[in-house]
């Protein structure tokens, strides 16, 4: 039977060779968790294996920058970064750490994320209003949607990518963008504040954080309304779905904790302590391990999400914004 080509090559290499190619492979293997650290304008870049910092890219500019979200795209080679400051999207070299790119954004930008396809990011300009689409290959904007709502400050994709959920904190509710249609066809009210956003696999139901009530309200977006409301914490600012459906993190800023949601019965079945200002998450593709940026810590928390109970704290750069695993 004919040998894979890594047996191929491993047979030709010499040890030293083979030592090199195995700890590149284990490398290119392990998924990296990217935080953008708002204060000194720099991203770490954190190995999800060891839970080390491996490198910090140095993003800000001559007239400074005031960063939000950090995306990776799939192949890990750009991470797009959000500058509030200039209203653009920084594309960034991750092995050279050099600039490629700068995207201009509705004005004043905070979150982004990428699309299930890896095809677009979409990111949130607060005070224009609107969600500016990014094409992530040729790195320029293709669409401009206006909001309904005022001030969106998270926007979300459904898992097939049909809608667009956008967290409007000035307007206190939540626009449905039809991104066939390229606009908004409904606006749902929310209790206050609204945040982060976590859409369930199936992409009926969304999580949406209210900072003012203390919790989520649940979302049916067939049914385009507030369902429920669960109570988390004090200032909850983020919300994030397990990859099973089964459970919904909230990180709450407030009282440095993350509440966890049981999806079956809507009730909060731990509370787990982390750094303080707990803010935008991330979980490992096999949903075992959630990374929490600790603004006010200047720290990332590494949660075991299988025992429900802290790992350690990673330090970072100056007020990280928060954490995005590609």
């Amino acid at each position: 039977m004919q040998k894979s080509t890594q047996s191929r090559i491993f047979h030709l290499c010499a040890p030293p060779c083979i030592a090199l190619l195995l700890a590149a492979s284990a490398a290119a293997a392990t998924p990296r968790a990217y935080v953008a650290n708002e204060n000194d304008g720099t991203v770490s870049v954190i190995d999800t294996q060891s839970d080390e910092v491996r490198q910090t890219l140095i993003v800000h500019g001559a007239t400074g920058d005031k960063l939000q979200a950090a995306i990776a795209e799939r192949s890990e080679k750009t991470v797009f970064v959000v500058d509030a400051l200039s209203s653009t999207l920084i594309a960034v070299d991750i092995a050279s750490g050099k600039i490629r790119q700068r995207i201009e954004v509705g004005k004043t930008p905070e979150g982004a994320s990428l699309s299930p396809s890896g095809k677009q990011i979409a990111v949130c300009g607060e005070d224009a209003n609107v969600v500016t689409l990014i094409d992530v290959a040729a790195m320029k904007a293709v669409r401009t949607i206006p909001t309904q709502g005022k001030n969106p400050e998270h926007c979300v994709f459904s898992g097939d990518e049909h809608w667009l959920l956008t967290s409007n904190e000035n307007s206190n509710d939540v626009d449905i963008i039809d991104l066939a249609a390229g606009s908004s066809v409904a606006l749902v009210r929310t209790g206050g504040h609204p945040r982060g956003i976590a859409i369930l696999p199936g992409d009926h139901v969304a999580y949406v954080v209210q900072e003012v009530t203390g919790g989520v309200d649940v979302i049916d977006l067939a049914a385009r309304k507030v369902t429920k409301s669960i109570a988390t914490g004090l200032r909850p600012a983020d919300a994030i779905a397990s990859p099973d459906g089964k459970r919904v993190y909230v990180s709450n800023g407030g009282d440095a904790t993350v509440s966890i949601i049981d999806v079956a019965s809507d009730k909060v079945v731990a509370n787990i302590s982390v750094g303080k200002r707990a803010w935008n998450m991330a979980l490992t593709h096999d949903g075992k391990k959630l990374y929490v940026a600790n603004g006010r810590s200047n720290s990332v928390s590494v949660i075991d999400t299988v025992a429900l109970k802290p790992l350690h704290d990673i330090e970072v750069g100056g007020l990280p914004w928060g954490v995005q695993i590609p």
